[in-house]
């Protein structure tokens, strides 16, 4: 069955509850359009949108439905409220303020024009806030295209491209909402690679002040970021970013006991007490490698065991991701 043509995205997404049923509509399309189309495009998107965004341009569409000149005008203060940097107040002459519910509304706002240009045109899109992706049959029509909408946004929008941000490509190549698809014919969704490594580096933050504190605690703070990060990523299909994830982040706890252990005299008490043979633990302490390598050697693993990592609170992020998804 051939997909809807297109699909618009506005300012509907009101509740935290309706934003979640609106992008799992939005994946599961990107989805289906992958497998009908399997070229697609991350077409010229703006140089950090946000802080670059015309207001004459954006105050000319809001204008267009809002008639309230008072309304109008308050809008427009918004939109020029100074930036205080470094303890000095500096004028805003473009951009929109973040991480108020007005700018990603103002986006929409702005973005309008684009949709109805790729509406018009027959494009299959998917387009959430400043996150796009398109889908054409080829690379040349992704080129073509490209080529086309760069100027649109230069010309009618003002807008800076970002060439980091944009490129043609395979659907399985880009990402959406941090989200990629597989090669398969059918394509399935899975985290996208950069936000894996986005969630190692989180994790190693959480893990690098674990030092000298009780694993427990630290356990504690990384369940408390996994469940968040599972909960976004939940609608995947494939759960092997999930199981693979979950033996770096064991082996980044061992690390922190191989460590935290210090003397070779007080790691083979530890082996020993965690039920490693004394033969045993003698020539793991003995080894000279680093704590790296021994968080993943067999010792460390029948020292401390998934089940013992379990004891102490850790919940495995395929085990919350199967929860998840059987809850809905």
């Amino acid at each position: 069955m051939d997909p809807p043509k297109v699909w618009g995205v506005r300012s509907q997404a009101q509740t935290a509850h309706r934003a979640a049923r609106l992008t799992s509509s939005l994946l599961r399309l990107a989805s289906c359009f992958a497998a009908v189309k399997r070229s697609g495009i991350s077409p010229p998107w703006p140089r950090q949108f946000f802080d670059h965004v015309n207001h004459d341009i954006l105050m000319s569409r809001v204008a267009r439905k809002v008639r309230d000149k008072r309304l109008l005008k308050l809008i427009r203060r918004y939109l020029t409220a100074g930036m205080m940097a470094g303890g000095v107040v500096s004028p805003r002459e473009e951009g929109t303020p973040q991480g108020g519910p007005l700018s990603p509304i103002l986006s929409n706002v702005l973005l309008d024009d684009l949709d109805k240009e790729l509406e018009r045109r027959g494009h299959r899109f998917c387009r959430y806030a400043d996150d796009c992706n398109v889908y054409v049959q080829s690379k040349a029509a992704g080129e073509r295209v490209m080529a086309s909408l760069t100027r649109f946004l230069e010309s009618r929008l003002r807008l800076k491209v970002n060439p980091d941000k944009s490129a043609v490509d395979r659907p399985w190549k880009r990402k959406f909402l941090g989200y990629t698809v597989t090669t398969n014919r059918s394509p399935r969704l899975k985290p996208a690679r950069a936000s894996v490594a986005r969630a190692k580096d989180r994790i190693r933050e959480i893990t690098q002040r674990g030092r000298g504190r009780n694993i427990k605690r630290v356990i504690d703070e990384v369940n408390r970021f996994t469940t968040g990060w599972v909960g976004y990523y939940r609608l995947a299909d494939v759960a092997q970013d999930f199981k693979l994830l979950d033996q770096w982040l064991r082996r980044r706890l061992r690390k922190i006991l191989w460590e935290q252990w210090k003397t070779p005299r007080n790691r083979y008490r530890k082996l020993v007490r965690l039920g490693v043979r004394a033969e045993r633990a003698k020539k793991a302490t003995a080894n000279g490698r680093g704590a790296w390598w021994n968080a993943g050697a067999s010792h460390m693993h029948a020292a401390v065991t998934n089940d013992q990592l379990a004891k102490w609170g850790l919940r495995t992020l395929l085990t919350t991701l199967r929860t998840l998804q059987w809850s809905t």
